[in-house]
Formats: C-alpha cells, sequence, structure tokens
C-alpha cells in the first residue's frame, strides 16, 4: 500500500497563514521520508485568492533538499501555461537536486483567469500541451534542436537520460485520447477514473503500444485518523468544507469531465461523504483492508488551513497506532531510517 501526502496550500481567511503552511509542508515531508511514505503530490493554480500553490517546482526543490526518498509529483502541472524552454530547465535542475526523485502530471488547465494572466489562448490549450511534451522530450536528449526557428540547445541535462515521467491529466474522454498519444502514462482526475483509463488502454491498444500500469486506487480524498472523531469532525469541517466547496466551484469552469470534489452545506453533508473521512485507528485499518493491498492513502494534513496540531496529532497517530499494523499485515514493509 503506497503512502502519500498531497497540497495545494490554500490559506484561506479561517485557517493557518501560508509562512507556516510552507514550513510545515516541509516538516511534514521529513516526517513522512523517515516513516517510508513514497510520494508528495504538489499542485499548481494561479491568481487565486487564498495563496493556492503557484510554484510547485519550487517547493518541490525545497521537500526534496530535506529529504532522501520521497518522490515529488507535479500534479497536475500546468504545463500549458510555462515557456517550453524553460520549463525543460527546471524540470531538469529539479530532477538533478532530488537525483531523479520527479514525477510530473502535465494538465492543459481549465480556468478562464490563468489563460487570461499568462497570454494564452484557451482554444489552443491541448496544442500547447502536446508541443510542450515534444520540446520537453527533445530538450532532454541535450542535442540541438529548431524551436521556432532557431537552433537552440538545453542545459543541464535531467538525471535520467529520458527525463522525469510524463503522465498526461485530465477528466474528459479526450485527455485520455492524448495521453494515449504523448504521455508516459495517464493520470484521469474526477469520479469517472476507470471509464476514462479504459478510453486510454482501448486508444493505446489501437496504436500498438503497450498499456502501463493503472495507477494504484486511492483512498479518500481527505483522511484524518483521530482518537476522538466527534471532536475533530468540528475542527476540520470549517477547513475542508472550504476546500472541498471552492474545488467543486472551480471545476464547473472546465465545461467538461467531473471531479470528485462535492459541494457540501455543512458538517452533516461532509460526513454523508465517502471521499472524506474522520476515522479512529481501527477504522482506519477496516477502510485498507477494503481497499486492499495495492491502493494508495493520501493524507492532507494542511487541507483548507487546517490546524498545524490538528493536522499533525492525525499524521502522528497513523504513525503509531495504523502503521505497524499495516507492517504486521504484509500491507507495509518496515520503513528503512
Amino acid at each position: 500500500m503506497k503512502l502519500s501526502l498531497r497540497y495545494d496550500m490554500r490559506a484561506p481567511d479561517i485557517g493557518v497563514d501560508s509562512p507556516d503552511q510552507y514550513a510545515a509542508a516541509l516538516d511534514h515531508a521529513v516526517w513522512a521520508d523517515e516513516v517510508g511514505f513514497e510520494t508528495v503530490y504538489l499542485a499548481e493554480h494561479h491568481g487565486a485568492d487564498d495563496g493556492y500553490c503557484a510554484a510547485p517546482m519550487i517547493l518541490g526543490s525545497a521537500i526534496l533538499g530535506r529529504t532522501r526518498r520521497l518522490t515529488v509529483h507535479l500534479s497536475a502541472l500546468v504545463a500549458v501555461l510555462h515557456h517550453p524552454l524553460r520549463l525543460a530547465e527546471d524540470l531538469a535542475t529539479l530532477d538533478l537536486i532530488g537525483g531523479g526523485r520527479v514525477e510530473v502530471t502535465a494538465g492543459i488547465g481549465y480556468r478562464d483567469f490563468e489563460y487570461r494572466m499568462f497570454g494564452v489562448e484557451r482554444r489552443h490549450r491541448a496544442r500547447i500541451l502536446e508541443e510542450t511534451v515534444q520540446i520537453l522530450r527533445q530538450a532532454w536528449t541535450g542535442a540541438e534542436f529548431d524551436f521556432r526557428g532557431e537552433r537552440v540547445r538545453v542545459r543541464p541535462r535531467p538525471a535520467r537520460p529520458q527525463g522525469p515521467p510524463l503522465f498526461i491529466g485530465g477528466s474528459a474522454d479526450a485527455s485520455a485520447v492524448r495521453a494515449a498519444r504523448i504521455g508516459d502514462g495517464y493520470r484521469p482526475a474526477g469520479s469517472d477514473k476507470d471509464r476514462l483509463y479504459e478510453i486510454y488502454a482501448a486508444e493505446r491498444r489501437r496504436l500498438g503500444e503497450p498499456v502501463p500500469p493503472q495507477a494504484p486506487t486511492l483512498g479518500p480524498l481527505f483522511l484524518f485518523v483521530s482518537d476522538n472523531p466527534a471532536r475533530d469532525w468540528e475542527i476540520v469541517a470549517p477547513h475542508v468544507l472550504y476546500t472541498t466547496n471552492s474545488n467543486a466551484a472551480w471545476a464547473r469552469e472546465r465545461g467538461v469531465g467531473t471531479t470528485a470534489y462535492q459541494p457540501a452545506a455543512g458538517l452533516a453533508e461532509l460526513q454523508q461523504d465517502p471521499n472524506i473521512r474522520v476515522v479512529t485507528p481501527e477504522e482506519c485499518l477496516a477502510l485498507c483492508e477494503k481497499l486492499g493491498p495495492d491502493a494508495e492513502l493520501v493524507f492532507q494534513p494542511l487541507m483548507g488551513g487546517l490546524p498545524l496540531e490538528a493536522g499533525w496529532r492525525s499524521l502522528r497517530l497513523f504513525e503509531s497506532d495504523v502503521l505497524p499494523e499495516l507492517v504486521a499485515r504484509g500491507y507495509r514493509t518496515p520503513a528503512d531510517r
């Protein structure tokens, strides 16, 4: 069973501010590295009032510098908003800093404001993504190539000859077909992942290409381990409500596709959402048994500016009361500290 952290760094007025969040995310990563987590996912958006992470590569660099084994997965990197040559340089440098511990899920984005902010034509976003992926692959060979009429060479080269794996993200059918053509794999988002992956797999087979393994089954969007769920539901509810409602509202800007984040009016509705779970250690173990050993648990200990002490309490309880039992049941191997 894979274990991961995820951060979007939203810092609404109801919660912890950005300076404390960024410091905490680095401390979480050190802890996760020590107890054997595999991945930290970093999201990207721009111009948000709540400080949504706009520079995941910089945050990822800091995390890689403080850890030994943890992989930084940029998910999703809104690749169409970046100059492709600069993106090739930045990702190569990040890969070098981490010694090959970087993965990328590249997306086309969906927020009109962001396209306007960076002078990108929304209607060209799919073409721009395909061009960007092609340029990244050319750039990381180290050879000269033609870029818009100029002969260019990108340095430094990444730690791995092929560069970081480039997954393609998305929540619509077109993203599955696109991923089959240009990506190292496909990471569908939303509530329709299995159907989208089948479209991807069918297109790969049609193209005569191998079908990479599907990503692990994910646990809840928000998982909080508690020794007193009644107390902790009251603590986490405002922050989770803020995030799930904000993400659901943004998702409407897509026009197509789905989202796993559902709007909710209050605590009672949150408690009915299977993607939002506040559980005892025993309930967490039961959830793990239901998901199976090939699944992935993702923790968001800063969601919506969640109080730092609450996020740490959940992580520490998972470490002390859940993780050893996962090892005993063969779902995990002991961490090499």
